[in-house]
C-alpha cells in the first residue's frame, strides 16, 4: 500500500534532478500531498498527488498524510504562534490545512493559528473559478513557481482550478490538450483560457487578460490583441488554442 505524506512547509521546490542547481520544475504549497518513489540521504524523488508531477525535493521532516478540512482563500495568510500574536510565517492561496482547534476568530492547525476569515471549507467552490486571480497582479514571475513568492503562467491557471476542486495539469502543453471546448478569438469572454506553445493567459473580459509573463518578470494585465501581437512579434508564436471550461 502506498504511503502518502503532506507538505508542511510554506513552499517546497521540486527539482528535475537531485541537486539545488537543477531546474525547478514545479513547487508544492502547504498541504499538497505526495508519495515517495525513491530516497537518499539528502533527496527524495516524489510524485505529487494533486497533479501526478514527479521530481526531487530535499529530504526534510514532512508530515504524515493529513486529510485537509480547509483551504486558504487569500493571496498570503499569516500564521501565528498564538491567536493574533507572534507571526511565524505565511502560506499561499490554495494551501490546505487540517483544523484541530478554534476560538472565536482563529483556527488552530498543525502549523499554528490562522484567522478564520482567511480560509474556506475544503468543499467550497466559487461560481467564477478565477474570481480572485487579480490578487496575483504584480507577483513576480518564477519558472516553476506556484505561490505569492513567485508564479509561472500555467501555475496561475492550475492553482485556481485546484482551489475550486477541479483537476488541472501542471504544464501549458498538457492543459491545452486536457481542456476540450475550443473557442474562436472573436467569441472570447471572461474566464476563457488562451494558449500559445509553452504559455497561457486567462481572459478577464473580451478585451483584457492576465498572465504571469516572463519577459515582464511579473504577473500583468494586458489587452488581449496587444498580447497576441506582442508574443507573435517577440517570440514568433501564434495562439494554438482558446479553451472554455
Amino acid at each position: 500500500m502506498t504511503k502518502y505524506f503532506t507538505n508542511n512547509f510554506s513552499v517546497i521546490s521540486l527539482h528535475k534532478n537531485p541537486s539545488v542547481k537543477s531546474e525547478i520544475v514545479t513547487q508544492m504549497i502547504y498541504g499538497d500531498s505526495f508519495s515517495v518513489l525513491k530516497r537518499s540521504k539528502k533527496w527524495l524523488k516524489i510524485k505529487i498527488v494533486e497533479d501526478n508531477y514527479s521530481g526531487y525535493v530535499k529530504n526534510k521532516k514532512y508530515s504524515n498524510f493529513l486529510k485537509p478540512s480547509h483551504k486558504i482563500n487569500i493571496l498570503r495568510a499569516k500564521i501565528y504562534k498564538f491567536p493574533n500574536r507572534l507571526k511565524i510565517g505565511e502560506i499561499s492561496f490554495g494551501s490546505k490545512i487540517k483544523i484541530t482547534g478554534r476560538n472565536s476568530k482563529f483556527f488552530k492547525f498543525t502549523g499554528g493559528w490562522i484567522n478564520k476569515k482567511d480560509v474556506k471549507l475544503i468543499s467550497y467552490k466559487e461560481k467564477n473559478p478565477f474570481n480572485k486571480i487579480t490578487a496575483f497582479k504584480n507577483i513576480k514571475y518564477k519558472w516553476g513557481g506556484k505561490s505569492f513568492k513567485g508564479i509561472d503562467c500555467s501555475a496561475l491557471v492550475q492553482i485556481f482550478l485546484n482551489f475550486n476542486n477541479k483537476f488541472c495539469p501542471r504544464d501549458a502543453k498538457d492543459q491545452v490538450k486536457y481542456f476540450k471546448k475550443n473557442i474562436k478569438l472573436k467569441n472570447i469572454k471572461k474566464n476563457d483560457i488562451i494558449y500559445w506553445k509553452g504559455h497561457v493567459a486567462v481572459a478577464l473580459s473580451k478585451k483584457k487578460l492576465i498572465h504571469a509573463y516572463g519577459p515582464m518578470k511579473k504577473t500583468v494585465i494586458m489587452g488581449i490583441n496587444q498580447t497576441i501581437k506582442k508574443i507573435e512579434q517577440t517570440a514568433k508564436l501564434k495562439v494554438i488554442g482558446i479553451k472554455r471550461l
